[in-house]
């Protein structure tokens, strides 16, 4: 079995890389949004703003827990003392992996839909950036597995 240190440090490894993930599918989608031509078509589509919704979800999220993993690696103990810590983990990781898969089936969906209306990069972006909001989901579920664990009070 891993030891406790390799796999706190995984919970804040796999924070931030949520954080990137969802960070830089925000960037491609807003920069898409707000691009010349396709300007119009693309805002028009009210799963893109449910993918932004998604992403922006994700990146608070990890906002607001980045500073508890942190602490968490560094202290090998928890900021706040009880079960709340814990709780809130399990809770708010499923919550926001829910967001982010109903994110990328979305984003995924409304690109393959939007294809047959209007070709060019806005599908390939809209792809990507749903591409990159699944690996933030992966991440995610993968995260879960390791808090589900922690709030069982199974020890690393």
């Amino acid at each position: 079995m891993a030891s406790s240190r390799a796999i706190i440090n995984s919970i804040l490894a796999l924070r931030i890389l949520i954080l990137l993930l969802c960070a830089a599918s925000l960037a491609i989608i807003v920069i898409t949004m707000l691009r010349g031509s396709i300007k119009s078509e693309f805002r028009g589509i009210k799963s893109y703003r449910y993918v932004v919704a998604a992403a922006s979800g994700g990146i608070l999220y990890s906002l607001i827990q980045l500073p508890f993993a942190m602490y968490y690696a560094i202290k090998e103990k928890r900021l706040i003392r009880g079960k709340f810590l814990p709780t809130f983990d399990f809770y708010g990781d499923k919550v926001i992996a829910f967001l982010l898969a109903s994110g990328v089936g979305l984003g995924f969906g409304v690109s393959f839909e939007f294809k047959d209306i209007k070709s060019g990069e806005t599908i390939e972006r809209g792809y990507i950036a749903s591409g990159l909001l699944m690996g933030g989901f992966i991440t995610m579920a993968l995260l879960t597995i390791l808090t589900s664990m922690n709030r069982k009070g199974r020890r690393f």
